[in-house]
Protein backbone atom coordinates (compact mmCIF):
# COMPACT_ATOMS: atom_id res chain seq x y z
CA UNK A 1 0.00 0.00 0.00
CA UNK A 2 1.42 3.64 -1.08
CA UNK A 3 0.67 6.88 1.00
CA UNK A 4 -1.73 7.76 -1.41
CA UNK A 5 -3.57 4.69 -0.77
CA UNK A 6 -4.63 5.79 2.81
CA UNK A 7 -5.42 8.49 4.93
CA UNK A 8 -3.32 11.25 6.16
CA UNK A 9 -1.59 10.65 8.91
CA UNK A 10 0.37 13.00 11.73
CA UNK A 11 3.27 9.55 11.08
CA UNK A 12 3.56 11.15 7.71
CA UNK A 13 5.09 14.23 8.96
CA UNK A 14 8.89 12.96 9.39
CA UNK A 15 9.34 15.44 12.57
CA UNK A 16 6.07 13.94 14.14
CA UNK A 17 8.00 10.91 15.90
CA UNK A 18 11.29 13.41 17.13
CA UNK A 19 8.64 15.58 18.26
CA UNK A 20 6.71 12.72 20.37
CA UNK A 21 9.72 11.23 21.86
CA UNK A 22 13.17 13.66 22.00
CA UNK A 23 12.36 14.19 25.79
CA UNK A 24 12.02 10.78 26.87
CA UNK A 25 14.14 8.91 24.09
CA UNK A 26 17.48 8.60 25.99
CA UNK A 27 15.91 7.27 28.84
CA UNK A 28 13.22 4.97 26.79
CA UNK A 29 16.23 3.38 24.58
CA UNK A 30 19.06 2.74 27.08
CA UNK A 31 21.22 0.68 24.95
CA UNK A 32 24.58 0.18 24.89
CA UNK A 33 26.01 0.78 21.39
CA UNK A 34 29.71 -0.58 22.46
CA UNK A 35 29.26 -3.48 19.60
CA UNK A 36 27.55 -1.34 16.83
CA UNK A 37 30.29 1.36 16.83
CA UNK A 38 32.54 -1.20 16.88
CA UNK A 39 31.04 -3.19 13.55
CA UNK A 40 30.17 0.57 12.05
CA UNK A 41 33.52 1.71 12.82
CA UNK A 42 35.46 -1.19 11.30
CA UNK A 43 33.32 -0.63 8.32
CA UNK A 44 33.67 2.80 8.18
CA UNK A 45 37.56 2.64 8.71
CA UNK A 46 37.80 6.69 9.20
CA UNK A 47 34.86 7.67 7.28
CA UNK A 48 33.44 9.67 5.92
CA UNK A 49 30.05 8.38 7.48
CA UNK A 50 26.42 8.92 7.42
CA UNK A 51 23.80 8.11 9.92
CA UNK A 52 20.16 8.49 9.16
CA UNK A 53 17.89 9.17 11.50
CA UNK A 54 20.38 10.24 14.13
CA UNK A 55 18.37 11.35 17.07
CA UNK A 56 20.06 12.15 20.08
CA UNK A 57 23.41 11.02 18.58
CA UNK A 58 23.48 7.29 20.67
CA UNK A 59 25.75 6.13 17.84
CA UNK A 60 27.30 9.06 16.11
CA UNK A 61 28.75 9.90 18.90
CA UNK A 62 30.96 7.32 20.44
CA UNK A 63 31.44 6.51 16.48
CA UNK A 64 32.93 10.18 16.30
CA UNK A 65 35.20 9.92 19.13
CA UNK A 66 36.44 6.93 16.86
CA UNK A 67 37.81 9.28 14.53
CA UNK A 68 35.01 8.53 12.10
CA UNK A 69 33.82 11.73 10.49
CA UNK A 70 30.05 11.45 10.71
CA UNK A 71 27.48 13.54 9.05
CA UNK A 72 23.80 13.20 10.72
CA UNK A 73 20.59 13.31 9.46
CA UNK A 74 17.24 13.74 11.70
CA UNK A 75 13.78 15.06 10.55
CA UNK A 76 13.66 16.60 14.17
CA UNK A 77 14.80 19.88 14.78
CA UNK A 78 14.29 18.90 18.68
CA UNK A 79 16.29 15.34 18.62
CA UNK A 80 19.40 17.27 16.77
CA UNK A 81 19.47 19.65 19.44
CA UNK A 82 19.54 17.13 22.15
CA UNK A 83 22.40 15.49 20.55
CA UNK A 84 24.31 18.86 19.80
CA UNK A 85 24.10 20.12 23.72
CA UNK A 86 25.61 16.76 24.71
CA UNK A 87 29.63 16.37 25.19
CA UNK A 88 31.07 16.42 22.08
CA UNK A 89 28.11 17.41 20.05
CA UNK A 90 29.74 19.21 17.57
CA UNK A 91 31.91 16.58 16.25
CA UNK A 92 28.97 15.49 14.68
CA UNK A 93 27.80 17.41 11.40
CA UNK A 94 23.95 17.62 12.08
CA UNK A 95 21.49 17.93 8.96
CA UNK A 96 17.49 18.73 9.59
CA UNK A 97 15.86 16.21 6.68
CA UNK A 98 14.10 13.39 5.78
CA UNK A 99 16.08 10.33 5.83
CA UNK A 100 13.39 9.61 2.54
CA UNK A 101 15.69 11.80 0.93
CA UNK A 102 18.89 11.78 2.52
CA UNK A 103 19.87 15.15 2.00
CA UNK A 104 23.51 15.03 1.88
CA UNK A 105 25.71 15.02 -0.95
CA UNK A 106 28.28 12.33 0.03
CA UNK A 107 30.42 10.20 -1.06
CA UNK A 108 30.01 8.40 2.05
CA UNK A 109 32.01 5.34 2.86
CA UNK A 110 29.50 3.95 5.23
CA UNK A 111 25.97 4.79 5.73
CA UNK A 112 23.69 3.41 8.35
CA UNK A 113 20.06 3.22 9.73
CA UNK A 114 19.91 1.29 13.10
CA UNK A 115 17.27 0.19 15.79
CA UNK A 116 14.39 -0.33 13.53
CA UNK A 117 14.27 3.17 12.41
CA UNK A 118 13.28 2.18 8.66
CA UNK A 119 10.14 0.44 9.91
CA UNK A 120 9.32 4.29 10.97
CA UNK A 121 8.71 4.76 7.14
CA UNK A 122 5.22 3.54 6.83
CA UNK A 123 4.77 2.45 2.99
CA UNK A 124 7.19 0.69 1.04
CA UNK A 125 7.43 3.46 -1.66
CA UNK A 126 9.23 5.19 0.77
CA UNK A 127 11.50 2.97 2.12
CA UNK A 128 12.56 1.91 -1.47
CA UNK A 129 13.40 6.00 -1.74
CA UNK A 130 15.88 5.78 0.84
CA UNK A 131 17.64 2.48 -0.46
CA UNK A 132 17.76 4.17 -3.81
CA UNK A 133 18.72 7.71 -2.40
CA UNK A 134 21.21 5.77 -0.30
CA UNK A 135 22.71 4.40 -3.29
CA UNK A 136 23.22 7.79 -4.82
CA UNK A 137 25.70 8.96 -1.69
CA UNK A 138 27.30 6.49 -1.64
CA UNK A 139 31.07 5.91 -2.70
CA UNK A 140 32.00 2.77 -4.89
CA UNK A 141 32.14 -0.35 -2.75
CA UNK A 142 30.84 1.24 0.20
CA UNK A 143 28.32 -0.08 2.71
CA UNK A 144 24.71 0.62 3.76
CA UNK A 145 24.42 -1.03 7.11
CA UNK A 146 20.14 -1.45 8.69
CA UNK A 147 19.40 -3.22 11.82
CA UNK A 148 15.85 -4.63 12.21
CA UNK A 149 13.90 -6.82 13.85
CA UNK A 150 12.28 -9.92 11.97
CA UNK A 151 8.14 -10.26 12.22
CA UNK A 152 7.08 -12.75 14.24
CA UNK A 153 4.16 -13.20 12.30
CA UNK A 154 1.87 -15.10 15.72
CA UNK A 155 2.64 -11.60 17.41
CA UNK A 156 0.31 -10.26 14.83
CA UNK A 157 -2.30 -13.36 14.44
CA UNK A 158 -4.82 -10.60 16.32
CA UNK A 159 -5.60 -7.01 14.54
CA UNK A 160 -6.45 -5.85 18.14
CA UNK A 161 -4.68 -6.40 21.35
CA UNK A 162 -4.68 -4.67 24.62
CA UNK A 163 -2.48 -5.25 27.33
CA UNK A 164 -1.25 -3.92 30.48
CA UNK A 165 2.09 -2.48 30.32
CA UNK A 166 2.34 -0.70 34.17
CA UNK A 167 0.19 -0.41 37.16
CA UNK A 168 1.42 2.45 40.31
CA UNK A 169 -0.38 3.77 43.35
CA UNK A 170 -0.59 6.61 41.20
CA UNK A 171 -0.96 5.93 37.36
CA UNK A 172 -1.70 3.21 35.03
CA UNK A 173 0.12 2.72 31.94
CA UNK A 174 -1.80 0.48 29.02
CA UNK A 175 -1.11 -0.36 25.31
CA UNK A 176 -3.75 -0.58 22.33
CA UNK A 177 -2.29 -2.19 19.36
CA UNK A 178 -3.93 -1.84 16.39
CA UNK A 179 -2.71 -4.19 13.31
CA UNK A 180 -3.37 -4.19 9.69
CA UNK A 181 -2.08 -7.74 7.78
CA UNK A 182 -1.87 -6.57 4.42
CA UNK A 183 -0.52 -3.58 4.56
CA UNK A 184 2.58 -5.01 7.08
CA UNK A 185 1.76 -1.79 9.60
CA UNK A 186 0.37 -1.80 13.24
CA UNK A 187 -0.05 0.94 15.10
CA UNK A 188 0.44 1.36 18.98
CA UNK A 189 -1.00 3.95 21.41
CA UNK A 190 0.62 3.57 25.01
CA UNK A 191 -2.37 5.52 27.36
CA UNK A 192 -1.36 6.46 30.88
CA UNK A 193 -4.01 7.46 33.27
CA UNK A 194 -2.61 9.73 36.24
CA UNK A 195 -3.43 12.62 38.28
CA UNK A 196 -2.92 15.01 35.65
CA UNK A 197 -5.17 13.67 33.11
CA UNK A 198 -4.82 11.39 30.60
CA UNK A 199 -1.31 10.95 28.26
CA UNK A 200 -1.16 9.12 24.78
CA UNK A 201 2.48 8.08 23.10
CA UNK A 202 1.43 6.96 19.91
CA UNK A 203 4.20 4.91 17.40
CA UNK A 204 3.21 3.26 14.24
CA UNK A 205 5.26 1.59 11.81
CA UNK A 206 5.72 -0.96 8.32
CA UNK A 207 7.43 -3.85 8.88
CA UNK A 208 9.30 -6.04 6.29
CA UNK A 209 11.23 -9.36 6.31
CA UNK A 210 14.57 -9.65 4.87
CA UNK A 211 14.27 -10.84 1.52
CA UNK A 212 12.00 -7.37 1.00
CA UNK A 213 14.83 -5.32 1.74
CA UNK A 214 16.94 -7.47 -0.13
CA UNK A 215 14.84 -6.59 -3.30
CA UNK A 216 14.43 -3.10 -2.31
CA UNK A 217 18.37 -3.04 -2.34
CA UNK A 218 18.25 -4.91 -5.38
CA UNK A 219 16.48 -2.44 -6.94
CA UNK A 220 18.49 0.42 -5.95
CA UNK A 221 21.54 -1.26 -7.20
CA UNK A 222 22.81 -2.78 -4.02
CA UNK A 223 24.26 -6.05 -3.08
CA UNK A 224 23.57 -7.85 0.23
CA UNK A 225 26.78 -8.86 1.23
CA UNK A 226 26.91 -9.82 4.94
CA UNK A 227 24.02 -10.39 7.17
CA UNK A 228 24.23 -11.11 11.03
CA UNK A 229 21.66 -12.05 13.79
CA UNK A 230 23.51 -9.10 16.13
CA UNK A 231 25.71 -6.20 15.93
CA UNK A 232 28.72 -9.09 17.39
CA UNK A 233 28.51 -10.97 13.78
CA UNK A 234 26.73 -13.92 15.50
CA UNK A 235 25.52 -16.19 12.73
CA UNK A 236 22.00 -15.69 10.91
CA UNK A 237 19.87 -17.85 11.04
CA UNK A 238 15.83 -19.23 10.57
CA UNK A 239 14.91 -18.94 14.26
CA UNK A 240 16.82 -15.29 14.03
CA UNK A 241 14.73 -12.36 15.88
CA UNK A 242 16.68 -9.47 14.28
CA UNK A 243 19.37 -8.71 11.71
CA UNK A 244 22.46 -6.50 10.86
CA UNK A 245 22.56 -6.17 6.81
CA UNK A 246 25.16 -5.26 4.98
CA UNK A 247 24.65 -3.79 1.39
CA UNK A 248 27.01 -2.88 -0.81
CA UNK A 249 27.55 -0.32 -3.67
CA UNK A 250 29.35 -1.53 -6.63
CA UNK A 251 33.07 -0.69 -6.53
Amino acid sequence: MSGTDRPASKFDDPAFFGHLWADAYDESTDLDPTEAVDFLAALADGGPALELAVGTGRVALPLARRGVEVTGVDASRKMIDKMLAKPDGGRVEAVVGDLTDVPAEGPFRLVYLVYNTLFNLRDADKQAACFRNVARVLEPGGAFVIECYVPDPPYYDQSRQLSVREVTEDSATIDLHAHDRNAQTFMRQSITFDADGVHLLPHSERYCWPNELDLMASLAGLRLTERYAGWGREPFGPESRDHISVYRAPS
